[in-house]
């Protein structure tokens, strides 16, 4: 990382560096490439001569040779994958700071729940939602973690935990590029839950005198085959000796067969997850963490016998083992050697010394690429700070000063400051169409739940208790469950009222979906029956009968509103939050700006 650059040029520098760097694997891989065809045209004349007296062991060094070419030029491909990963890295970065990230990232689109208080009002999730912006997650298990702590509010001393993990998190740029592209395989249809149930479940090792036994079986076996090959395959000694020792393995290994042919069968696709597991947690291992989260992460993944990293690697091995099963040499001299049933008892040895510890360390994962998420995101807006966490019980507590939308451009971002502190608890905001009423209650709503996640915060400064948050800003009609706009509006009033307390509540345009009489009585009554239960928030309106709700509760509440103006024929926003009700509409204006003759 480049000392005192900014976010921007450090993602430029760094991109630079990757891409290099992928170019020079690249060049090597294909320079691998033509040596392995150099070797393969070299066994192919081997063969030739063999038929001419030639012995068969000189096929070994080209057939040994082109094996060990074929390792190296899929590492140095797997090396390639993981560079092409870190440039994906850098350039989605670039397209963050940029404002050009819309629809370039993971939307989370999964975690979204219509009935959830104020998720798809406040566009957590989806095409250029927060999740998309925040999310650097590559394991389903991160993502999953960072969609909980955006759909929940954390406990205060949680979130204090947090913002010291995120501290110091934040400056490893390099450890937060390694988790994610360690992680990308991950993307694609990992499930931490069958993984930590395949580990789970109760191990049954076979007893040591079959492992011994099969051990020294295969080591016959294979000194016969290697005697009978030496002998040219001419030898009937040598291949009586084969026979026999292929009878007595056959015997041995009868009554183990079903037991064994269903490990390999269940372990093969959790064993491959497992593995994409290793570097990141090799990362993690080589941290010297000081805040207490994270070091409880660390110590959580060096449970069991050695390291998470070590212990991975080595069913990684195993389940390659299983994967050879269908390589013609396996095949052919996989049962002499017990192949199978070697590696099935290995693999039941592995589960009964690890598998207990295996939810332990995806959770370990999941927690520090959601950590990471935030690190990062606090990382490139270095402006944001962290909120001021209140201890307040009832009422709440929220005090923002020039708060802004995150989803928003900074350069087309207005900010605004709200307070809303004993003994003021509501906000009543009018003004006219398109004058910013709503983007104010996400402005709001979206930092609310920065805060209550453990992240920072697009404002100035915002002082914030624990508070269960509820929205009514985007309520439409259910065709699937039969429920009309307003019904649906009303349904979600009902769950934001039945919010534990303190809660905040964000409500646009309230029973706008009824007549002018039932509305007023509708929102006054309502608006009342949230402050009873110790309930803070604003409320958008149109209709001045409800701004003079304000005038009624006294101390309890405020009008504010947002103003327009007209110049030259069109209407200009400012988008200035300022006390008292506002004064005129546009609707007429609006109209006749876009043609209709009113």
């Amino acid at each position: 990382m480049q000392t005192g650059a900014g976010p921007h040029d450090t993602y430029l520098h760094c991109l630079a560096e990757r891409n290099q760097s992928l170019n020079a694997l690249e060049r090597r891989r294909d320079h691998i490439g033509n040596l392995r065809l150099l070797v393969a045209l070299a066994a192919v004349a081997t063969i030739w001569y063999e038929f001419h007296g030639l012995s068969l062991w000189w096929l070994a060094f080209p057939v040994g040779l082109f094996i060990a070419l074929v390792w190296w030029q899929s590492r140095v491909e797997r090396s390639a994958e993981c560079m092409r990963r870190a440039v994906r890295f850098y350039e989605q970065g670039i397209t963050r700071l940029e404002n050009r990230w819309h629809g370039t990232g993971e939307s989370g689109e999964r975690f979204g729940d219509p009935h959830h208080p104020y998720a798809s009002d406040l566009d957590l999730f989806g095409r250029s939602s927060l999740f998309e912006l925040l999310s650097t997650a590559r394991t389903r298990g991160g993502e999953a973690r960072l969609a909980a702590w955006l759909k929940a509010a954390s406990p205060i001393a949680e979130l204090i935990e947090r913002h010291s993990a995120i501290d110091e998190l934040r400056p490893e740029l390099d450890m937060r590029e390694q988790i994610a592209v360690l992680g990308e395989d991950f993307r694609t249809g990992v499930d931490p839950d069958r993984l930590s149930k395949w580990a789970a479940e109760p191990a049954k090792p076979f007893p040591v005198w079959q492992r011994r036994i099969a051990l020294v079986l295969s080591i016959i076996g294979l000194a016969t085959l290697l005697w009978w090959m030496g002998t040219d395959m001419t030898d009937p000694n040598a291949r009586l000796a084969v026979i026999v020792i292929a009878l007595i393995e056959g015997a041995f290994g009868y009554r183990m067969r079903a037991r064994v042919m269903h490990i390999l069968s269940t372990v093969e696709e959790p064993g491959r997850d497992l593995d994409l597991l290793s570097g990141v947690l090799e990362s993690i291992e080589k941290q010297p963490f000081a805040s207490a989260r994270l070091a409880a992460l660390r110590s959580a993944i060096h449970a069991g016998n050695g390291t998470a990293s070590h212990q991975i690697s080595r069913l990684r091995r195993l389940t390659d083992m299983v994967e050879s099963l269908e390589s013609p040499l396996i095949r052919a001299i996989g049962p002499l050697v017990l192949w199978g049933t070697q590696v099935a008892m290995a693999l039941e040895q592995w589960r009964t010394e690890n598998g207990a510890h295996v939810a332990a360390w995806l959770d370990a994962v999941s927690e520090m690429e959601a950590l990471s998420s935030l690190a990062n995101y606090s990382w490139e807006h270095p402006a944001d700070p962290f909120p001021e966490l209140a201890e307040v019980n009832r009422p709440g507590l929220l005090e923002g000063e020039d708060m802004r939308h995150p989803l928003l451009p900074e350069d087309r971002s207005v900010p605004n400051s709200v307070s809303l502190a004993d003994p003021l608890r509501l906000l009543i905001v009018s003004g006219s169409n398109m004058s910013g009423k709503s983007t104010l209650l996400r402005t709001i709503g979206v930092n609310t739940v920065l805060a209550l996640a453990g992240g920072p915060v697009r404002a100035k400064r915002l002082r914030i208790s624990h508070l269960a948050l509820g929205a009514s800003i985007r309520t439409v009609d259910s065709l699937e469950e039969g429920h009309s706009r307003f019904m649906a509006e009303i349904l979600r009033l009902k769950q934001v009222l039945e919010l534990p307390p303190p809660s905040l509540f964000l409500l646009d345009e309230l029973l706008h979906g009824t007549n002018s009489h039932d509305r007023a009585i509708g929102s006054e009554g309502l608006v009342r029956a949230l402050l009873d239960r110790g309930a803070i928030g604003l409320v958008t309106t149109h209709d001045l009968a409800l701004s003079r709700v304000a005038d009624d509760l006294g101390p309890l509440a405020a009008n504010v509103h947002f103003e327009d103006r007209l110049e030259g024929g069109r209407l200009v926003f400012d988008y200035r939050l300022r006390p008292g009700v506002v004064e005129r509409s546009n609707a007429l204006d609006l109209m006749r700006a876009v043609g209709l003759d009113v």
